[in-house]
């Protein structure tokens, strides 16, 4: 996979050995029709799945496996026995290539990545609407501007000189 500008998902996948290639369009199908309103994107230069601008679920290709990040705690606490079958580590589900993709286990996942998602959002969004409601009112207002002279004497250094 010697390119690393990609702009789309099909752009990623056309790099990818033909086996390869396949299994994550099996994935990717998979993680569509689990999240249909996400819109799919290329972050950190591999395909990823997006609600409101924010990354629900990444997936990639490898030489012997392929990948889905993140595996937050939720996601490893919810299918923890499931993936004991899989390769974890730090963020990370490896499956191999060699066996057949679990698409009702990435369905899950990706079901579950987007409700943690939203729920991030919700958060984010009730936190914006808090710090909006503990504005005064008096700092809504627009400062008058100072007169003309004030503005020359400041500008020229007298102004300095009154203060101290």
């Amino acid at each position: 996979m010697a390119k690393t500008d990609f702009k789309t998902v099909p752009e990623y996948l056309a790099t990818l050995p033909k086996d390869t290639r396949v299994t994550l369009e099996r994935v990717r199908a998979t993680i569509r029709k689990a999240v249909p309103q996400g819109e799919e994107a290329i972050s950190y230069q591999i395909p990823a799945l997006k609600l409101e601008g924010t990354a629900v679920i990444y997936f990639a290709g490898w030489k012997q496996h392929y990948s889905l990040y993140p595996a937050t705690k939720g996601v490893v606490a919810a299918f923890g026995r499931e993936l004991e079958a899989y390769e974890l580590s730090k963020g990370t589900v490896r499956f191999p290539l060699s066996e057949p993709v679990p698409t009702q286990l990435i369905a899950r996942i990706a079901k579950l990545r987007a409700e943690e998602t939203r729920a991030l959002l919700a958060e984010r969004r009730a936190k914006r609407e808090a710090k909006r409601s503990r504005v005064s009112p008096k700092t809504k207002t627009t400062r008058k501007r100072a007169p003309a002279a004030t503005r020359k004497a400041a500008a020229s250094g007298e102004a300095r000189g009154r203060l101290r």
